[in-house]
């Protein structure tokens, strides 16, 4: 199809990739009663050096990844007549969990977070495009099936993280301590560092942007 292999060729150019897909339900209440649903993330390692180089990233402006984020997919989403939404922007807020899980390339993990086949626990996503296309959801396995140490499950350094739940103020109160700074305020949460898929993928320098935002 021409206008999704325009579209793939564009997000590419912005360091943006296809993450997942769905097809449309009549009980989504989406601008399209029929299509597919586009689940867009950033194509690390190099995503961020293409960031970092924006006007939003430049300007001292709050929110820099967002601006950024609705200037480079709007315009895509016009191009193949379809509509543009995000994880940002709300109350209310579109239910992108929900949504990755639907693709068939991401799950929750042990930890909760979701795990994505090609990118580990450092799967994240810019938007998503909704477009009037056909395009079948593929069958993907989780690879936590398939990972038998589960590192993830140990590695955050004050077991914020468990069945149970995310203890959000144990991890904060680590993030300000020195060693937290030192350690998952610098190069990511420990536990999203663990996971075996995506190593290597995600620059320290991007984790501490996000890090400092979730802050």
């Amino acid at each position: 199809m021409i206008k999704r292999a325009r579209l793939i060729e564009s997000l590419a150019q912005q360091h943006l990739q296809l993450m997942g897909r769905f097809a449309i339900s009549t009980k989504d209440a989406l601008p399209l009663s029929r299509g597919t649903v586009l689940l867009i993330g950033p194509d690390e390692p190099s995503f961020w050096a293409h960031f970092t180089a924006s006007v939003e990233y430049l300007d001292g402006r709050p929110d820099p990844m967002d601006r950024w984020s609705k200037r480079v997919l709007d315009p895509l989403a016009t191009m193949v007549e379809g509509h543009a939404l995000y994880p940002f922007g709300g109350p209310p807020y579109h239910p992108f969990y929900t949504w990755a899980i639907r693709s068939g390339q991401a799950w929750a993990s042990p930890i909760g977070f979701l795990v994505h086949d090609q990118v580990g626990l450092f799967v994240s996503y810019r938007g998503a495009l909704v477009v009037p296309w056909e395009n079948p959801t593929p069958e993907t396995q989780s690879p936590c099936k398939a990972c038998a140490e589960k590192p993830c499950s140990t590695a955050c350094p004050v077991g914020a993280l468990t069945t149970s739940g995310y203890d959000v103020p144990s991890c904060k109160n680590f993030l300000t301590t020195p060693a937290g700074q030192a350690s998952c305020m610098t190069q990511g949460c420990a536990a999203r560092r663990a996971c075996p898929i995506g190593q290597n993928r995600r620059i320290a320098d991007q984790s501490a942007f996000h890090m400092d935002a979730f802050l």
